[in-house]
């Protein structure tokens, strides 16, 4: 079964269609979806401004990141479970757009720069943990994750702008093949 087969079936499922199909329910869920982005953004901003040496420049980077991590885990996993009920909710829809998949890419990223961070740059925070402006490697992960978040934030938001639709054909080429659409040719 391809991919394309798989999110057909999974869209007709009975709980699917009742979350696409309810009046408050998915409402309610990208409420939450956009409130709890607002969290973790919120306090990932302050964290990268820090690595960027920009705030808190007298407040040692792991007393900072000690601070917002517990707020950052909560906006993360509570945007996860609604990023992926959202997905459930119109998943064929939601495998098609193009910023949908740009919004994934990017966050397979901002997940490699999270973990390149902790394992590399992060353990040696002892020498510069009080420097007001970290070292270079710490500022880069800082910007990237500024950069990526916003992208990811953007993406997320044109999802429901969705322009390259697959029932909107004809569309080029490269549409179609971004976005895995199989136009009627007939």
């Amino acid at each position: 079964m391809s991919f394309l087969g798989f999110f057909e079936q999974l869209g007709e499922t009975p709980w699917s269609v009742a979350l696409h199909e309810s009046e408050i329910a998915y409402s309610i869920i990208e409420s939450l979806h956009v409130w709890s982005m607002c969290l973790f953004f919120g306090m990932t901003c302050m964290f990268d401004l820090r690595l960027l040496g920009f705030i808190m420049r007298g407040v040692p980077v792991s007393e900072v990141i000690r601070r917002l991590q517990p707020f950052t885990a909560v906006g993360f996993v509570m945007m996860a479970v609604t990023g992926t009920l959202l997905f459930y909710a119109i998943p064929l829809r939601s495998y098609q757009n193009l910023f949908f998949r740009t919004k994934m890419c990017l966050m397979v990223l901002a997940g490699v720069n999270v973990l390149l961070f902790h394992s590399r740059v992060f353990p040696g925070v002892a020498k510069w943990d009080r420097d007001a402006v970290p070292p270079r490697a710490a500022r880069l992960a800082g910007g990237l994750s500024l950069a990526l978040w916003a992208g990811i934030i953007f993406s997320g938001r044109m999802i429901a702008y969705n322009w390259f639709d697959c029932d909107r054909q004809p569309q080029w080429a490269i549409i179609n093949f971004l976005t895995s659409c199989v136009p009627d040719l007939s």
